[in-house]
């Protein structure tokens, strides 16, 4: 005899519980700033984290899809639109958050500071060196410190870094960037041979001005990774070796 199915209806009045978990987005915003790697925070509104700082999330909205929210997130906290966006982990601890069940998918954001005015309408909006980063509100220290992780692994093997820079810029200021990444210092030699490999760069036949040092030439990333809104499919054709 075959078995008899249940509507949608009672399977939610027999799980209500499990209808009940709140589900939201949390965006690391990465910049360059003064030989730094800075993400933008902005100062938590909830007593429990008072003083605290917490990276941009929200939760999600009942008639919204969740690839929808982040770009929505970036746009209400900080005006910024049309930026370099990328999920990478969902995080679900039972006490991360103190409301309630609440799971959460992390996205990263590459962009230039210099060309990326931020507007808040309420809370506190600032951009904080990775590196002075103790505490930070919720699960938010780890799930920076997850995202950083994943921009690591990726920076010497897809060019996503140019995000951060101006469109023109040397290959001392290129360097400068992955050693704020990775948090180390990079032979010079080495790291240029690598770069050069990779056949992402054009000679603009420029050189650097009014510098404290000798002037570099000046390069710029292809136009086909300019592209900041790629799909993965897209993305795994372009960044394949």
């Amino acid at each position: 005899m075959p078995q008899s199915l249940k509507t949608a209806e009672i399977e939610k009045s027999t799980h209500q519980d499990y209808f009940n978990i709140a589900i939201s987005v949390d965006c690391v915003i990465f910049g360059y700033e003064n030989k730094d790697l800075k993400v933008l925070l902005i100062r938590s509104d909830l007593e429990e984290f008072e003083g605290l700082w917490s990276l941009l999330g929200d939760l999600i909205r009942p008639d919204e899809d969740i690839e929808d929210a982040p770009y929505r997130v970036l746009k209400e906290r900080t005006g910024m639109t049309n930026v370099y966006l990328e999920q990478v982990y969902t995080f679900g601890s039972l006490d991360r958050h103190p409301s309630g069940r609440v799971i959460t998918t992390a996205y990263f954001s590459l962009v230039d500071i210099l060309h990326h005015q931020t507007a808040s309408n309420n809370n506190e909006l600032h951009w904080h060196p990775v590196s002075d980063i103790k505490d930070l509100a919720f699960d938010h220290k780890k799930i920076l410190d997850t995202c950083i992780e994943r921009l690591r692994e990726k920076i010497m093997e897809q060019p996503i870094v140019f995000n951060l820079l101006p469109d023109k810029f040397s290959l001392r200021q290129l360097q400068d960037l992955y050693e704020a990444i990775l948090g180390v210092e990079l032979d010079r030699r080495n790291f240029r041979k690598r770069i050069m490999l990779k056949n992402w760069l054009v000679d603009m036949n420029e050189m650097e001005e009014d510098v404290p040092h000798r002037p570099g030439k000046l390069y710029k990333v292809k136009n086909i990774y300019k592209n900041k809104t790629l799909t993965a499919t897209a993305k795994e054709i372009l960044f394949a070796d």
